[in-house]
Protein backbone atom coordinates (compact mmCIF):
# COMPACT_ATOMS: atom_id res chain seq x y z
CA UNK A 1 0.00 0.00 0.00
CA UNK A 2 1.28 3.42 -0.97
CA UNK A 3 0.68 6.23 1.55
CA UNK A 4 -0.38 9.60 0.16
CA UNK A 5 -1.24 13.01 1.56
CA UNK A 6 -3.84 14.33 -0.88
CA UNK A 7 -4.89 17.63 0.70
CA UNK A 8 -2.52 20.30 1.98
CA UNK A 9 -1.67 23.94 1.36
CA UNK A 10 1.48 25.96 0.79
CA UNK A 11 2.15 29.65 1.25
CA UNK A 12 0.56 30.24 -2.17
CA UNK A 13 -2.87 29.67 -0.61
CA UNK A 14 -4.28 32.81 0.99
CA UNK A 15 -4.53 30.88 4.26
CA UNK A 16 -1.35 28.80 3.94
CA UNK A 17 1.99 29.51 5.59
CA UNK A 18 4.90 27.40 4.44
CA UNK A 19 6.91 26.91 1.22
CA UNK A 20 6.69 23.61 -0.62
CA UNK A 21 10.14 22.57 0.56
CA UNK A 22 8.86 22.35 4.14
CA UNK A 23 5.79 20.38 3.06
CA UNK A 24 7.96 17.93 1.14
CA UNK A 25 10.41 17.60 4.01
CA UNK A 26 7.60 16.86 6.46
CA UNK A 27 6.05 14.30 4.11
CA UNK A 28 9.41 12.55 3.87
CA UNK A 29 9.94 12.72 7.64
CA UNK A 30 6.62 11.04 8.46
CA UNK A 31 7.17 8.26 5.92
CA UNK A 32 4.75 9.19 3.17
CA UNK A 33 5.18 7.94 -0.39
CA UNK A 34 3.28 10.67 -2.24
CA UNK A 35 2.18 14.26 -1.74
CA UNK A 36 -0.36 16.52 -3.43
CA UNK A 37 -0.15 20.23 -2.66
CA UNK A 38 -3.66 21.58 -3.26
CA UNK A 39 -3.64 25.36 -2.96
CA UNK A 40 -6.85 27.34 -3.26
CA UNK A 41 -7.43 28.14 -6.96
CA UNK A 42 -3.68 28.09 -7.64
CA UNK A 43 -1.34 25.49 -9.11
CA UNK A 44 2.16 26.96 -9.46
CA UNK A 45 3.41 25.81 -6.05
CA UNK A 46 1.92 22.36 -6.60
CA UNK A 47 3.69 22.02 -9.93
CA UNK A 48 6.94 23.08 -8.25
CA UNK A 49 6.39 20.51 -5.48
CA UNK A 50 5.70 17.80 -8.03
CA UNK A 51 8.94 18.65 -9.84
CA UNK A 52 10.99 18.49 -6.63
CA UNK A 53 9.26 15.55 -4.98
CA UNK A 54 11.69 12.91 -6.25
CA UNK A 55 14.50 14.67 -4.36
CA UNK A 56 12.64 13.73 -1.17
CA UNK A 57 11.84 10.18 -2.27
CA UNK A 58 8.22 11.10 -2.99
CA UNK A 59 5.79 10.97 -5.88
CA UNK A 60 4.53 14.51 -6.47
CA UNK A 61 0.89 14.77 -7.52
CA UNK A 62 0.03 18.14 -9.06
CA UNK A 63 -3.29 19.52 -7.92
CA UNK A 64 -5.46 22.34 -6.65
CA UNK A 65 -8.44 22.96 -4.39
CA UNK A 66 -10.83 24.56 -6.84
CA UNK A 67 -13.62 26.83 -5.67
CA UNK A 68 -16.62 25.84 -7.76
CA UNK A 69 -19.88 27.76 -7.56
CA UNK A 70 -21.09 25.09 -5.11
CA UNK A 71 -17.92 24.85 -3.03
CA UNK A 72 -14.54 23.17 -2.95
CA UNK A 73 -13.33 20.38 -5.23
CA UNK A 74 -9.87 18.80 -5.14
CA UNK A 75 -8.42 18.50 -8.63
CA UNK A 76 -5.66 15.87 -8.63
CA UNK A 77 -3.42 15.12 -11.58
CA UNK A 78 -4.01 18.41 -13.41
CA UNK A 79 -1.35 20.60 -15.00
CA UNK A 80 -3.23 23.83 -15.61
CA UNK A 81 -5.28 25.98 -13.28
CA UNK A 82 -9.01 25.22 -13.31
CA UNK A 83 -11.05 28.44 -13.29
CA UNK A 84 -12.87 29.25 -10.06
CA UNK A 85 -16.58 29.94 -9.93
CA UNK A 86 -17.79 27.40 -12.47
CA UNK A 87 -20.78 25.17 -11.75
CA UNK A 88 -19.89 21.97 -9.92
CA UNK A 89 -20.33 19.65 -12.89
CA UNK A 90 -18.40 21.98 -15.21
CA UNK A 91 -15.57 22.05 -12.71
CA UNK A 92 -15.44 18.26 -12.79
CA UNK A 93 -15.49 18.33 -16.60
CA UNK A 94 -12.48 20.69 -16.65
CA UNK A 95 -10.60 18.37 -14.30
CA UNK A 96 -11.39 15.33 -16.42
CA UNK A 97 -10.38 17.18 -19.59
CA UNK A 98 -6.86 17.37 -18.11
CA UNK A 99 -6.85 13.69 -17.23
CA UNK A 100 -7.27 14.41 -13.54
CA UNK A 101 -9.69 13.17 -10.91
CA UNK A 102 -12.20 15.17 -8.87
CA UNK A 103 -12.29 14.47 -5.14
CA UNK A 104 -14.83 16.32 -2.98
CA UNK A 105 -13.30 17.42 0.35
CA UNK A 106 -15.34 18.00 3.54
CA UNK A 107 -18.58 17.88 1.48
CA UNK A 108 -20.95 18.34 4.41
CA UNK A 109 -19.13 21.18 6.17
CA UNK A 110 -21.07 24.25 5.06
CA UNK A 111 -18.79 26.62 6.99
CA UNK A 112 -15.79 25.37 5.00
CA UNK A 113 -17.32 25.58 1.52
CA UNK A 114 -18.58 22.02 1.41
CA UNK A 115 -20.57 21.41 -1.76
CA UNK A 116 -23.32 19.12 -0.45
CA UNK A 117 -25.76 21.84 0.68
CA UNK A 118 -25.75 23.36 -2.81
CA UNK A 119 -26.01 20.38 -5.16
CA UNK A 120 -28.06 17.24 -5.55
CA UNK A 121 -26.98 13.84 -4.31
CA UNK A 122 -26.71 12.73 -7.93
CA UNK A 123 -24.31 15.57 -8.70
CA UNK A 124 -22.20 14.81 -5.65
CA UNK A 125 -22.08 11.17 -6.67
CA UNK A 126 -20.63 12.19 -10.04
CA UNK A 127 -17.29 12.96 -8.37
CA UNK A 128 -14.49 10.42 -8.66
CA UNK A 129 -14.06 10.13 -4.90
CA UNK A 130 -15.21 11.58 -1.59
CA UNK A 131 -12.89 12.73 1.18
CA UNK A 132 -14.37 10.88 4.15
CA UNK A 133 -11.75 11.93 6.71
CA UNK A 134 -10.54 15.52 7.03
CA UNK A 135 -8.25 16.13 9.99
CA UNK A 136 -9.60 19.59 10.70
CA UNK A 137 -12.71 18.37 12.49
CA UNK A 138 -14.56 19.42 15.61
CA UNK A 139 -17.01 16.60 16.34
CA UNK A 140 -16.34 14.26 13.41
CA UNK A 141 -20.01 14.27 12.44
CA UNK A 142 -19.35 15.66 8.95
CA UNK A 143 -16.66 13.06 8.32
CA UNK A 144 -19.02 10.27 9.35
CA UNK A 145 -21.73 11.65 7.08
CA UNK A 146 -19.29 11.80 4.18
CA UNK A 147 -18.34 8.20 4.82
CA UNK A 148 -21.95 7.06 4.84
CA UNK A 149 -22.60 8.90 1.57
CA UNK A 150 -19.55 7.41 -0.13
CA UNK A 151 -20.39 3.88 0.95
CA UNK A 152 -24.06 4.17 0.01
CA UNK A 153 -23.12 5.38 -3.49
CA UNK A 154 -20.18 2.98 -3.87
CA UNK A 155 -17.71 5.85 -4.29
CA UNK A 156 -13.95 5.68 -3.68
CA UNK A 157 -12.87 7.21 -0.38
CA UNK A 158 -9.89 9.37 0.54
CA UNK A 159 -8.48 11.19 3.55
CA UNK A 160 -6.52 14.41 3.84
CA UNK A 161 -4.97 16.50 6.58
CA UNK A 162 -6.04 19.80 5.00
CA UNK A 163 -2.80 21.06 6.51
CA UNK A 164 -2.11 24.77 6.23
CA UNK A 165 1.18 24.50 8.10
CA UNK A 166 3.91 21.97 7.38
CA UNK A 167 3.79 20.28 10.77
CA UNK A 168 0.31 18.91 10.06
CA UNK A 169 1.16 17.20 6.76
CA UNK A 170 0.43 13.50 7.17
CA UNK A 171 -2.23 13.84 9.88
CA UNK A 172 -4.56 11.98 7.52
CA UNK A 173 -3.41 9.54 4.87
CA UNK A 174 -4.93 7.76 1.90
CA UNK A 175 -3.40 4.34 1.34
CA UNK A 176 -3.59 3.24 -2.28
CA UNK A 177 -3.25 -0.39 -3.33
CA UNK A 178 -0.97 -0.09 -6.35
CA UNK A 179 2.37 -1.37 -7.53
CA UNK A 180 2.60 1.49 -10.02
CA UNK A 181 4.30 4.24 -8.03
CA UNK A 182 3.55 7.00 -10.51
CA UNK A 183 0.96 9.76 -10.56
CA UNK A 184 -1.07 7.78 -13.10
CA UNK A 185 -0.86 4.63 -11.00
CA UNK A 186 -2.01 6.44 -7.86
CA UNK A 187 -4.91 8.16 -9.61
CA UNK A 188 -6.02 4.87 -11.17
CA UNK A 189 -5.96 3.26 -7.75
CA UNK A 190 -8.17 6.00 -6.33
CA UNK A 191 -10.58 5.84 -9.28
CA UNK A 192 -10.90 2.09 -8.79
CA UNK A 193 -11.58 2.46 -5.08
CA UNK A 194 -8.43 0.60 -4.04
CA UNK A 195 -7.99 2.84 -1.02
CA UNK A 196 -7.93 2.77 2.75
CA UNK A 197 -8.07 5.85 4.95
CA UNK A 198 -6.47 6.65 8.26
CA UNK A 199 -6.08 9.83 10.22
CA UNK A 200 -6.19 11.73 13.46
CA UNK A 201 -7.65 15.05 14.46
CA UNK A 202 -5.62 18.21 14.05
CA UNK A 203 -5.31 19.56 17.60
CA UNK A 204 -7.92 22.26 18.15
CA UNK A 205 -5.40 24.94 19.09
CA UNK A 206 -3.54 24.33 15.83
CA UNK A 207 -6.76 24.41 13.80
CA UNK A 208 -7.67 27.73 15.36
CA UNK A 209 -4.15 29.04 14.81
CA UNK A 210 -4.26 28.00 11.17
CA UNK A 211 -7.63 29.70 10.72
CA UNK A 212 -6.50 32.86 12.49
CA UNK A 213 -3.33 32.99 10.43
CA UNK A 214 -5.38 32.67 7.27
CA UNK A 215 -7.60 35.58 8.28
CA UNK A 216 -4.58 37.75 9.04
CA UNK A 217 -2.92 36.93 5.71
CA UNK A 218 -6.17 37.56 3.84
CA UNK A 219 -6.53 41.01 5.45
CA UNK A 220 -2.87 41.80 4.78
CA UNK A 221 -3.19 40.80 1.11
CA UNK A 222 -6.42 42.77 0.77
CA UNK A 223 -4.82 45.90 2.22
CA UNK A 224 -1.78 45.46 -0.04
CA UNK A 225 -4.03 45.27 -3.10
CA UNK A 226 -5.65 48.57 -2.14
CA UNK A 227 -2.36 50.45 -1.83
Amino acid sequence: MLSAELHCHSELSFDGRDPVELLLSQADAVGLDALAVTDHDEIDASLAAADRAADYGLVGIPGSEVTSAAGHVLALGIHERVPAGLPFTETIDHIHDQGGIAVVPHPFQRSRSGVAPHITSEELASADAIEIYNSRLLTGRSNRRAGRFARSHDLPMTAGSDAHIAEMVGQAVTKVDTTDHTVAGILDGIRDGRTETTGKRTPWHISFRQAAGGVKRRIKNRLASLL
